[in-house]
């Protein structure tokens, strides 16, 4: 007897620079007669202020980095291109909450009763009354190899020291962040002299093709999660501007 259709809802954030090419790839690609997004929650970079993301993306750029961000959010936004939009154009719910754990999101959630969420760059950590929701658990997307680069801005880290490779994770969530059982890996090769905005566009592309086959064998049961061992875990907070001087020093640059 054939399995009917997984139902999927996403939680993410509102970014039409890089995130929302993750969801360009995934909505046009993934099977519809396998999976149904029954919901995407989409929530504030970082779950604060515009004005302190800024502050964070000012201590990441130059002065003509941050103008050139700038100027792309703002040609985005007078395009009405968001991961919102794509979604509505496809006749998918928005849920926007004023936090993932509040009893009336959950709530929410157990009345749409997905098998499975999805976090891809969600703003927010999952507690444990969110996690145990979804008949199949909660999956994220990270992109950087774990334990090694757990935390904020793996595709960064990676990149400043030294690695030939992006390593591109999906794995269960746990109360512990990024530390629950592994589905599937992806490499995505850094070149010697590349630029953090090709390899985190790219990333975002092929991660959604890999959560695709996830999810796929998530609803077949042939998912095998395998158990990640935490020793020589590290985990990185958001760049400062001395590690951007480390990073451009072996060649690469921000954009």
């Amino acid at each position: 007897m054939q399995a009917r259709k997984l139902k999927v809802l996403f939680v993410s954030e509102d970014d039409p620079i890089y995130v929302i090419k993750f969801f360009d790839v995934f909505l046009s690609e993934f099977p519809r007669d396998e999976l149904e997004i029954c919901g995407i929650t989409i929530d504030r970079p970082f779950h604060e202020s515009m004005w302190k993301t800024l502050g964070r993306v000012h201590g990441l750029y130059d002065l003509s980095g941050l103008i050139r961000q700038s100027l792309r959010f703002i040609n985005a936004r007078l395009r009405h291109r968001s991961i919102e939009s794509l979604a509505v154009s496809m006749g998918i719910t928005i849920i926007r909450p004023r936090s993932i754990n509040r009893p009336e999101y959950i709530a929410r959630v157990r009345a749409i009763a997905p098998d499975v969420i999805v976090s891809v760059a969600a703003p927010e950590i999952f507690k444990t009354e969110l996690l145990g929701v979804p008949r199949l658990g909660c999956i994220n997307i990270h992109s950087g190899r774990l334990p090694s680069y757990r935390g904020m801005m793996p595709t960064f880290w990676q990149m400043q020291r030294g690695e030939r490779a992006v390593t591109i994770t999906v794995h269960c969530m746990a109360e512990k962040l990024d530390a629950g059982d592994v589905l599937a890996t992806q490499v995505f090769p850094i070149m010697p002299r590349d630029s953090l905005d090709r390899v985190i566009k790219g990333t975002k592309c092929e991660g959604a093709r890999l959560v695709i086959r996830v999810l796929r064998d998530l609803r077949t049961g042939r998912a095998r999660p395998a158990p990640l061992d935490m020793n020589g875990a590290h985990y990185f907070s958001f760049p400062k501007r001395t590690d951007v001087r480390e990073f451009c020093k072996i060649g690469h640059r921000l954009l």
